[in-house]
């Protein structure tokens, strides 16, 4: 382990990991408007090319972190990107004047956890930045809904009938490696939940991660920075504890997924376009669908986040003046996803 002076001499990062729609962005946000005078930086990586996650971020309007402190990584995953992206990333951040105090590095929701903590351990940066923390987000309703398993019950009659059947589920993996990495679990959403639902998903996270790690309940991501800040985890020294389905293998793909942008004209009316998303998130399948959109009679954009047929939606920042006045939308599903039947069905 790193011992604690050498680890304090670095600068901490705190990687927030978690599976789509389970709140990290709302996390990061509330972070940002509680620093207390302490600078700070984002790297944020989507999967996919539309940068939603770091045009929301940076519409914080925050003093302790300006935009120009806010790195968004929109070509490709973070965990297989590492050399290509992150490490110039995080270079040119502590290259500034003024380094930031503390990083947040926001992963996509497909991202896997545990290539980026190696990361650390690369010499052009493993004596000048430490892992404080892994913070995994969950999303309490759709993980006590069983969105990451398609049938347990019968996956688990199955292997206890022939345990040489391997019928993993790519998103049950996913899930799992992101809380098999932390130091900190958010349980996201918990106005959502009932004790029961809650109680379940608590077991159920417990069962997957082998060491003690701390749960905390929350809702819309609102957390105690110096709950989140501050762990001295120095993670990028304790990979054994932090085990994973893919800690055999050189690398791994998003073979499993499919990412595209849907563009949209103004619309007349939230109500009617959010309920055509609704409507397409139930019939195709679709994991998460985020975006904004252009609204008449609306000076500012609408933001809209779907998890699954759950959505909300908010007036944001007002269009500029440089801006066309057109909705884009990032859908994101399993590998399969009907393109075309998808984006008639959003744009009418």
């Amino acid at each position: 382990m790193t011992s604690p002076d050498a680890a304090s001499a670095k600068i901490p990062c705190t990687i927030v990991t978690g599976f789509l729609g389970a709140g990290k962005t709302s996390l990061l946000r509330h972070v940002l408007g509680q620093a207390d005078g302490r600078r700070l930086a984002v790297i944020v990586n989507e999967f996919g090319d539309v940068g939603i996650d770091g045009e929301i971020l940076k519409g914080c309007g925050v003093e302790a972190c300006p935009e120009d402190n806010i790195v968004e990584l929109a070509n490709g995953c973070l965990c297989c990107t590492v050399a290509d992206d992150f490490i110039p990333a995080l270079e040119g951040l502590l290259g500034k004047e003024r380094p930031p105090e503390h990083i947040l590095i926001e992963t996509s929701g497909l991202a896997l956890p545990k290539p980026l903590v190696k990361a650390f351990n690369w010499p052009a940066i493993s004596s000048r930045v430490t892992v404080d923390g892994v913070i995994t987000v969950v999303d309490g309703p759709a993980t006590a809904a069983g969105r990451f398993a398609d049938d347990p019950e019968e996956l688990a009659r199955q292997r206890a009938a022939d345990p040489s059947l391997d019928h993993d589920n790519p998103l049950e993996e996913v899930f799992e490696d992101q809380l098999l990495s932390a130091d900190l679990v958010i349980l996201n959403k918990s106005d959502l939940l009932d004790p029961e639902d809650e109680a379940r998903v608590r077991a159920e996270i417990a069962e997957t991660v082998p060491r003690a790690v701390k749960v905390i309940t929350t809702r819309d991501g609102v957390v105690d920075p110096k709950v989140l800040l501050g762990l001295h985890a120095a993670a990028e020294s304790d990979l054994d504890a932090r085990h994973s389905h893919h800690d055999a293998a050189g690398e791994h793909d998003h073979d499993d997924f499919d990412s595209f942008i849907v563009e949209i004209p103004e619309q007349r009316a939230a109500e009617a376009i959010v309920a055509r998303l609704r409507e397409a998130a139930a019939t195709h399948d679709i994991l998460r669908i985020k975006g904004f959109l252009a609204i008449a009679g609306k000076p500012l954009r609408l933001l809209v986040q779907g998890v699954g047929e759950r959505f909300q939606q908010q007036f944001e920042r007002p269009w500029r003046q440089d801006e066309a006045r057109l909705g884009r939308l990032v859908v994101i599903g399993q590998k399969g996803l009907d393109r075309a039947a998808i984006t008639t069905a959003i744009t009418g």
